[in-house]
């Protein structure tokens, strides 16, 4: 039987500044040794924007006066199709880059598929919730630059708790319910209401630990925080 896992893989750790090819090289080997021996695995890997996105979005606000959330995501949105297309050539996939995952057409023939960004109104955490149900994944692993969801911003308050299980009500009091584009949070509370409603579960951990990233693929012990119906 098949499994399939869909990764979201944030654009701040494939494009924190400028394009991270040493974090590129070690996660294509990483994701390609494990799909190598797990014949029955399948990914559906969909990225984020990433420092394009911000940096774009900030000259447009600059210079345009009450320029509107939709304009800012159609930024974002086009930032994360230019890195998904890199990604797609990095793991020599063929089949293009999937930038609806509504469209009927979508082909999935192999072990890797690659998506981006779809329509203005949430992230690419939403079009990983999309694409999760059609392809009946039951878990979205997360990976930013952080180790997972705290109880506040780390970076900000000393006091922050590590959490390392959440239902999903729980966590939507944390974050709010509403979307903003560049909002900083660990899951888009827009994609954290349909995975809550369609039963699938999000695991937050840092992107950087490859190791860590395959021993949730493997279902081994993992640093990082579950997201779920619990």
């Amino acid at each position: 039987m098949q499994e399939t896992f869909v990764i979201s893989l944030g654009g701040s750790i494939v494009v924190p500044n400028s394009v991270d090819i040493e974090f590129l090289n070690k996660f294509r080997n990483s994701i390609n040794s494990y799909l190598e021996g797990h014949k029955n695995a399948r990914l559906i890997l969909v990225i984020g924007g990433g420092y394009p996105a911000r940096s774009y979005q900030n000259c447009a606000k600059a210079l345009v006066q009450n320029i509107t959330n939709n304009n800012l995501d159609s930024i974002g949105i086009r930032a994360t199709w230019l890195n998904a297309e890199l990604v797609r050539i990095i793991f020599n996939v063929d089949e293009n880059v999937v930038t609806n995952p509504e469209d009927a057409n979508i082909e999935f023939k192999g072990k890797l598929l690659i998506a981006a960004g779809w329509k203005p109104g949430f992230s690419t955490d939403t079009d990983s919730v999309y694409l999760a149900k059609r392809f009946n994944a039951k878990t979205i692993i997360n990976l930013s630059n952080t180790k997972g969801v705290f109880t506040s911003d780390p970076k900000k308050d000393k006091n922050a708790k590590f959490i390392e299980k959440i239902s999903w009500n729980d966590f939507l009091h944390l974050t709010g319910d509403a979307w903003d584009p560049g909002l900083n949070v660990p899951f888009d509370p827009v994609a954290s209401s349909i995975a809550s409603k369609s039963d699938i579960s999000v695991i937050c951990a840092d992107g950087h630990n490859l190791s860590n990233t395959i021993a949730i693929l493997e279902n081994k012990e993992f640093i990082g925080t579950t997201i779920g119906n619990l």
